[in-house]
């Protein structure tokens, strides 16, 4: 492709890496087409955040395809991911440390599987307090991290499927696909509730978004190589 061909539009589908915001993997693309075309500048956006410890399918559009963003945010996603049960954490997720333990000897496998029945359809869910939401003009993990209580809105989310594919003692193997909004982390940190107990997220990978698939997507090491070289 040209550097025209990126101004006029293009889908990039990108494997984004453990460890990278979405926001930096974002920025590297936008830096490398610069580079390799010697464009002095060009929109490029993503449809669609994942944390720094969630791995997976980020689309991220250039040019005019920006203007199409919204259309891919809204679409349907696919995660895989893993829960740890009998504990919790902060932010739901391993960016921060475990606060509290519970019991789990009452956790059965036909309980855990039983329980996932709570959550699908149409559910009120809270955003973690460890997210980039915005209210009254700050971040709200910037409350959390000054250690400022900020009240949260629910918002109503949709999940489709729900299903364990894999119980290993207190770390859950499971699916989900639902709609744009909803925070797999709260969803592990529900679940561990829902069983009585305590549940953060160790693993997440986004596997779709509508119909574009990971599984046809580049890391940011193979787009760039594929990127022209300068002389």
């Amino acid at each position: 492709m040209t550097g025209d061909d990126y101004q006029a539009g293009q889908v990039l589908l990108i494997d984004k890496p453990l460890n990278w915001t979405s926001f930096q993997a974002v920025n590297k693309l936008r830096w490398e087409i610069r580079q390799a075309f010697n464009i002095k500048k060009i929109k490029v956006g993503h449809a669609g955040t994942l944390d720094p410890l969630a791995t997976g399918l980020l689309v991220i559009c250039t040019g005019k395809m920006t203007k199409q963003i919204n259309t891919f945010q809204g679409q349907i996603k696919k995660y895989t991911g893993t829960i740890v049960l009998g504990s919790t954490t902060p932010s739901y997720d391993l960016e921060t440390e475990i606060n509290q333990t519970f019991e789990t000897s009452h956790i059965t496998e036909a309980l855990i599987n039983e329980t996932t029945q709570q959550f699908i359809g149409e559910i009120d869910q809270f955003p973690p307090v460890f997210s980039a939401l915005k209210k009254e003009g700050k971040r709200l993990y910037e409350y959390a991290r000054a250690g400022e209580e900020v009240e949260i809105n629910s918002r109503k989310i949709t999940i489709q499927d729900f299903k364990i594919t894999k119980i290993d003692g207190l770390n859950i193997d499971f699916k989900v696909v639902c709609s744009k909004g909803t925070y797999i982390r709260s969803l592990a940190h529900d679940f561990g509730k829902a069983l009585q107990s305590g549940g953060h997220l160790s693993a997440l990978r986004r596997t779709k978004i509508g119909d574009f698939d990971v599984n046809d997507g580049l890391t940011i090491e193979d787009f760039i190589k594929n990127l022209p070289k300068k002389d």
